[in-house]
């Protein structure tokens, strides 16, 4: 399989139908100035050495030792090897809210697109570190196993949407619980999960979860999304009414985020519009001690660009050795 380690090189491809394109123009616009001379037919009676059909054939070539040499900046490879690397850090599991509450517009365009967009850029802050992604509504799902596969993270975490978890409701306890099972066994020490929600919770004791974290040396940081104040729920059709037929208004409960924090030895912090609150965790997490973690990575690969710059090299030389003219003999003239 060939694979490209810089493949933003791979772009300048697009500039062969730009070069074949020019030299259309340059090739119809000197057939003009000929015509201006006079007859055609004449002039090249004149011109009985010029040959019509080596410009294009330079051109190819010249295009082909272009595509050749792009992709060999794009620095082919085949065949890598598996190597263990041994990286340090600490091992981050973010349990993002996915219930209706948080299609609310507190945030623009709703609290749950605003949660993944800092959870995307929490990823592009970190190094060595692990991420996990656990969901949660009703119930409780992992969406990505702890990993340092920053670009998977990103991928997974924008599939996300309020029907992941088919059961609807509010369980953090459940939540807290599934991502103390999901540290990977080499982890000890700098664990930490970090709760994205409104705090609306209405299954079970989430306290007793973070209590239980904190007992394993698994830190519980909360972000508070929405506002006190509450916002309706956006549906087809309108707004979520209940069984009454009034509007059903979500409310951050600070409170409830606030007990989870505190029994889990974090932090709780209040999602602003600009500054979500992902940050000052990220600060907590640098002063833990870091955790080496040994994995089996793909390594080595066979570089293969020197037979692509060959292969240019040779098909400019053979650019420049056609000229323009025919032939001064047939080769099989009798």
């Amino acid at each position: 399989m060939l694979m490209f380690a810089d493949y933003k090189y791979l772009y300048l491809l697009l500039l062969i139908p730009v070069f074949l394109l020019g030299y259309a123009l340059y090739r119809y616009f000197r057939s003009l100035r000929v015509k201006a001379l006079g007859d055609p037919a004449l002039v090249e009676a004149l011109m009985p050495s010029r040959s019509r059909s080596k410009g294009w054939v330079r051109m190819v070539l010249f295009c082909l030792a272009f595509a050749f040499f792009a992709i060999g900046l794009a620095r082919p490879r085949t065949g890598a090897k598996l190597a263990e690397r041994t990286t340090k850090g600490a091992e981050i599991i973010v349990a993002l809210d996915v219930s209706n509450s948080m299609l609310a517009q507190d945030y623009s365009p709703n609290r749950l697109e605003r949660a993944k967009l800092s959870v995307s850029r929490l990823t592009d802050k970190l190094q060595n570190d692990r991420i996990g992604l656990v969901i949660f509504a009703g119930t409780s799902f992992v969406q990505l196993p702890v990993t340092t596969d920053y670009v998977s993270a990103k991928m997974f975490l924008n599939s996300i949407d309020t029907g992941s978890i088919p059961v609807q409701g509010t369980a953090i306890g459940d939540a807290i619980r599934l991502c103390i099972k999901s540290f990977s066994a080499q982890s000890e020490k700098s664990r930490v999960i970090i709760i994205i929600s409104d705090g609306e919770n209405h299954e079970d004791d989430p306290v007793a979860a973070a209590k239980q974290a904190a007992e394993l040396g698994i830190k519980v940081y909360t972000i508070g999304v929405g506002s006190p104040e509450g916002q309706p729920i956006p549906v087809e059709g309108g707004l979520m009414r209940d069984k009454n037929g009034d509007i059903v208004v979500t409310k951050l409960d600070e409170q409830t985020l606030r007990d989870i924090a505190k029994a889990g030895n974090g932090a709780y912090i209040h999602a602003g519009s600009e500054e979500f609150g992902l940050n000052p965790i990220i600060q907590d997490i640098r002063k833990l001690e870091d955790e080496e973690f040994g994995s089996v990575v793909f390594e080595e690969y066979d570089e293969q660009y020197m037979y692509f710059f060959g292969a240019a090299l040779l098909l400019l030389m053979l650019e420049m050795l056609i000229g323009e003219r025919k032939p001064r003999r047939k080769l099989f003239e009798v």
